[in-house]
């Protein structure tokens, strides 16, 4: 019986422990086609990790690549991707297509 209770006890908090580290991130969604992106400006709180998901639903490979955000990920056409970012402080940070520089660029606001 006693076990049983450690057990339990030790489940009950792996599971909060899981469910307060799941609300300090933050996700977002992004589509990428041939260039554009959509949306093209992202809005963030400041102080939790940012997990955008990403889609190529275009035709060709697109990458998403931001200097500021130190990231660089590359989708092959109908490729799905998670781009992870550590907390941020408020302030505008540029991401862009690198295959596609002739697109506009994307803004991730950080509030």
């Amino acid at each position: 019986m006693k076990i049983a209770h450690v057990v339990l006890w030790g489940l009950l908090g792996f599971l909060m422990y899981t469910v307060a580290y799941a609300e300090d991130k933050y996700t977002l969604d992004l589509t990428m086609k041939d260039g554009e992106m959509t949306p093209l400006t992202l809005y963030a709180p400041a102080g939790k990790v940012i997990r955008i998901n990403v889609h190529n639903v275009g035709k060709g490979p697109v990458e998403f690549e931001s200097t500021q955000l130190v990231k660089e990920k590359v989708l092959a056409p109908g490729a799905s991707s998670v781009v992870v970012i550590a907390p941020k402080k408020p302030g505008t940070y540029v991401f862009f297509d690198d295959f596609h520089l002739n697109q506009p660029q994307g803004k991730l606001i950080v509030q």
